[in-house]
C-alpha cells in the first residue's frame, strides 16, 4: 500500500505536473487521475474512437487566434494551412478574424469548401502547376505569391482578371535551425535572392504585365524562430528593396509579408517566440527602415501556423508491448509511430509523452517510445521518463502534436491514417474519420 492509498487527499498534489508550456491551457487531471482535455478524458476518446487519434482543443486554437489579433491589430494575419488544413480549423480561424495561407490546389479547395471568402486567401509555394495557379485566380484569391519566373509565365495563361501578387525574396538571413527548415538563406529553393539579377528581372516582368498587380514583397525565414530580431532584420532589408523598386520603376509597394516560423515549445524549457516582443521589434524596425529610406510605411502581414495549432493538439496511443534489452534500452512500443508523427524521423523532433489513463506513482524508468512500423528510425520519443509499472493497454498521450502531424501523415505498411477529434466544453466530435483498409483498396485499381 502506498502513501497515496493511505491518504487519498494527497493524490491531487502528488499527480505529475502537466506543463502549461506544452499542454492546452484547459488540460487537467480528473478525480480518477485521468488526463482531460476540453473537459473530456483522453481515455474516453481512446475507447470511443480508437488509437492512435489526434485530439484538438478548439478553445485553445481560438484563443491563440485572438492573441494574434490583439497583439497585431493592424496586420493581416494569415493562418498557414500547411500546419493543419481541415475544414473545421478553417472555420475556427476565420471566425476569429484570421485569413488563410494555402500552398496547393488541395489546400485551396479545402478552404473554399469551408466557405472561406477567397479574398481572405493567399497562395504561395514552390512548384505550383498552371492548373493550381489558374484555380486560385478563378476563385478570386486575394493574393498570390510569385516564387519563380515560371510562376509569372504560368499566370499569363490564367484568366485575365487583374491579380494582386507579391514577390517572394530570400533576405539572406540564417536563423540557424535545422537545414530542412532554413528558408531565409540565399541558396535554397524558395523565392528570389534579394538584390539578385533574377529578382530584378522578376520585378520587371511583373510590372510589364497589365494583368498582374505587384502590391508587395514576401519572405519566410524558416521555422521554430524564437529570436524576434530576425524579423526586424528582414524588415530592414526588405524595406530597402521596396525603396529600390520605387526609385528604379516609380512603383510603390504597399504590403510586406513576413511569413511565419514562430517557435513553440515541444518540451518544458524549450524556447518559443514571444508575441509582444515580436510586435515591439516589428514596430521599431518599420519606423527605422521607413525613416532611413523615406518610404511610406507598408501594411504588415504574417503567417503563423504551428504557433496557432501545435499546442492545441494531443495524440493518444495504446501501449502494445514493453521490451527490455539486456544491458540496453527499454522499448515501449505503441500502436502508432512515424505514420502519424513523421517529425521525429524528419527533423529529430523531441516530445514528452505521459500516461493518460491513470495517475502514475511509485518508481520510474527511462524508456524509448517506439512506433509499430518496419523502420528502425520509427521512434516517437527517446530516453523519456515513464512509470516503471507501465503495461500493455495503458494510454499514452503526446502533447503539442497539432501541427504537421495530420498534414504529414501516411499509410505506410497499409495502416490507415488516424482520425482527428475536436473537444470543447465536455464534448468530443470527429472532424476527420479514420482511414480504413477499404479506403486504401478503393485507390488500388490495378487488377
Amino acid at each position: 500500500m502506498t502513501l497515496l492509498d493511505m491518504i487519498p487527499s494527497l493524490q491531487p498534489a502528488m499527480l505529475p505536473r502537466l506543463s502549461p508550456a506544452i499542454w492546452p491551457r484547459g488540460t487537467e487531471y480528473d478525480g480518477a487521475g485521468r488526463i482531460t482535455l476540453g473537459g473530456v478524458a483522453l481515455t474516453d476518446i481512446a475507447d470511443r474512437f480508437g488509437t492512435p487519434t489526434y485530439v484538438l482543443d478548439e478553445a485553445e486554437i481560438r484563443a491563440r487566434c485572438r492573441a494574434y489579433r490583439k497583439t497585431f491589430p493592424q496586420a493581416r494575419v494569415y493562418y498557414a494551412g500547411k500546419a493543419l488544413m481541415i475544414r473545421a480549423v478553417a472555420d475556427w480561424v476565420i471566425a476569429e478574424g484570421l485569413s488563410i495561407d494555402v500552398c496547393s490546389g488541395g489546400e485551396l479547395e479545402v478552404a473554399l469548401s469551408a466557405g472561406v471568402d477567397p479574398k481572405r486567401l493567399i497562395m504561395h509555394g514552390a512548384g505550383r502547376s498552371c492548373d493550381e495557379l489558374t484555380a486560385a485566380v478563378r476563385a478570386g484569391a486575394g493574393r498570390i505569391v510569385l516564387d519563380s519566373l515560371t510562376d509569372i509565365a504560368l499566370l499569363a495563361a490564367s484568366p485575365s482578371r487583374p491579380q494582386p501578387v507579391l514577390l517572394r525574396l530570400s533576405p539572406g538571413i540564417d536563423v540557424h535551425g535545422h537545414p530542412a527548415v532554413r528558408t531565409g538563406v540565399l541558396d535554397q529553393k524558395f523565392g528570389f535572392p534579394i538584390g539578385s539579377e533574377t529578382a530584378a528581372e522578376a520585378v520587371r516582368r511583373v510590372l510589364a504585365r497589365p494583368d498582374l498587380e505587384l502590391v508587395g514583397l514576401h519572405c519566410h525565414l524558416g521555422s521554430q524562430i524564437h529570436d524576434p530580431d530576425h524579423y526586424g532584420e528582414a524588415i530592414r532589408r526588405l524595406v530597402g528593396e521596396m525603396a529600390w523598386i520605387r526609385r528604379e520603376h516609380h512603383h510603390l509597394l504597399t504590403e510586406l509579408d513576413l511569413g511565419g516560423g514562430h517557435a513553440v515549445a515541444y518540451r518544458p524549457g524549450d524556447a518559443e517566440l514571444n508575441l509582444t516582443e515580436l510586435a515591439d521589434i516589428v514596430e521599431d524596425a518599420l519606423d527605422a527602415a521607413c525613416a532611413r529610406h523615406r518610404f511610406p510605411r507598408p501594411a504588415i502581414a504574417m503567417e503563423p501556423g504551428r504557433a496557432v495549432v501545435a499546442r492545441a493538439g494531443v495524440t493518444v496511443y495504446r501501449v502494445m508491448s514493453i521490451k527490455q534489452i539486456a544491458g540496453g534500452t527499454t522499448y515501449v512500443t505503441v500502436d502508432g509511430g512515424m505514420n502519424d508523427n513523421l517529425r521525429v524521423a524528419l527533423y529529430g523532433a523531441q516530445y514528452e509523452p505521459v500516461v493518460a489513463n491513470r495517475r502514475p506513482h511509485g518508481p520510474w524508468m527511462t524508456a524509448t517510445v517506439a512506433g509499430r512500423y518496419c523502420e528502425s528510425g520509427d521512434v516517437l520519443a527517446r530516453d523519456v521518463r515513464l512509470p516503471a509499472d507501465l503495461h500493455p493497454g495503458d494510454v499514452l498521450a503526446v502533447p503539442c502534436t497539432g501541427a504537421y502531424h495530420h498534414s504529414l501523415s501516411a499509410s505506410y505498411n497499409c495502416v490507415g491514417r488516424p482520425p482527428v477529434v475536436a473537444v470543447r466544453d465536455g464534448c468530443a466530435r470527429e472532424l476527420v474519420r479514420r482511414e480504413t483498409t477499404a479506403d486504401l483498396l478503393a485507390r488500388d485499381i490495378g487488377r
